[in-house]
This record gives structure tokens, sequence and C-alpha cells, in this order.
């Protein structure tokens, strides 16, 4: 895909975020690699509003290329994009429900099967740190290890992919978890399924590629 197409998907993955619930007014960010840096959304412009040419390029040693400020945000997006060679686009939301949990400082442990999509036995959450931040950037790696999803306490989730699609397809999947955690905390507490049931989960989910591969 060349770059002014890749600035397009870029828009386009924000606008479904908002559309589809996933995300709300300019909170959230997306990124995706691109030569050797990544394309990222500007600073608090409405996703409704931003072009191509909006769209900001960013070297790995944190230099921005652009007509705006990068997102605020880029430094878990160049951090996760510069460690992980298996991810190819980062998708922050402030997602309801993920939100939710994470303003509890929970995570979403095994109550549903479908948790092995982000990778793991459980989608983590990571401790909080003031937004835009080294420190945070430095939570989220640990959370993100052998995972691509994690939430981010007191403020929202990530999901990653090896494409926009499948990184905002994730973020689907983790904000439906989030919400199912949710409605059974009402209820009572929720059995969680064994680590012995989620290895072999982990281990039929291989043949599926689960938004790890396109």
């Amino acid at each position: 895909m060349d770059e002014t197409a890749l600035r397009k998907q870029v828009i386009e993955t924000c606008l479904s975020m908002n559309a589809s619930g996933l995300n709300q007014g300019t909170a959230g960010n997306v990124s995706v690699r691109f030569e050797d840096g990544f394309l990222i959304t500007p600073s608090a412009m409405p996703y409704a509003k931003m072009r191509p040419k909006d769209i900001i390029f960013m070297d790995m040693d944190g230099q921005a290329q652009g007509p705006h400020n990068p997102s605020s945000e880029w430094r878990f997006h160049r951090d996760i994009l510069n460690t992980r060679a298996d991810i190819n686009a980062v998708v922050h939301t402030h997602a309801i429900y993920a939100t939710t949990l994470a303003l509890l400082g929970k995570p979403i442990p095994a109550v549903h099967y479908m948790v092995a999509v982000a990778g793991g036995r459980d989608i983590r959450c990571c401790p909080y740190a003031t937004f835009g931040t080294q420190a945070l950037s430095d939570y989220v790696l640990e959370a993100l290890k052998e995972r691509f999803a994690c939430l981010m306490a007191h403020h929202g989730m990530i999901a990653c992919g090896v494409s926009l699609e499948k990184a905002l397809w994730l973020a689907t999947e983790v904000e439906t978890l989030a919400q199912h955690y949710w409605g059974a905390l009402q209820i009572g507490t929720p059995e969680i399924l064994s680590d012995a049931e989620m290895d072999r989960v982990l281990e039929k989910m291989k043949s599926y590629k689960y938004g790890r591969e396109s």
C-alpha cells in the first residue's frame, strides 16, 4: 500500500472506531508502520476533519514530520512498533466497557475462551501513569508481553495487529469481552477457565491466526 492510501486507511480506522462506539470525540489515536517509522494521528483533531496530509510521519527517534503535533501518546505507539516486529498497527481507544474495567484496574481474566484472541490467558491491565509519558509506555510494553491487547488503568485500551484492519478487529473483540465480563459482574462472580483449558484454546487458535497474520 502506498503512503497516501495508508494515510487514508488511518483516517478510515479512526472514523470506524468512533462510528462503532469504540471511541468518542477526539479521544484515542491510531498508528501504522511505514518505511523506517510510522504514521500517526495528529493531536486533538476531530477525525471527521482529518485529511491524508494531516497524518503525521514519525521516525523511531521520535522526530515528527507534518503540519500538526503528533498524538500525545506517540511514545507508546513508537515503542510498541520499535520492539514488536510482529505488530504493524496500534489502535488506542477509550471504549466504554474496557475503560470501565480499567478505572478499577481490573484485567479481563479467562471468563470466556475468546480472551485468547489477545494472545494469552488473560488481558492485562497496566498500572496508571500520566498520558503521553515514557512511564506509561514502559507499563504498556510490559502488559503487552506475549499479548496483542491490554487495558490501561484509569485510561482505556490498546489493541495491536499486523494491519489496521486486524488491530481494529481486536479492539472490537476486547470491548465485547469487557462488556461480557462487566455484565457478569453485575450478577455475581464468574468462574475462570483453567490455565490448562486456556492453553488448549490457545493451541487450537494457532490455526486461526487471530489478528496476527493477514
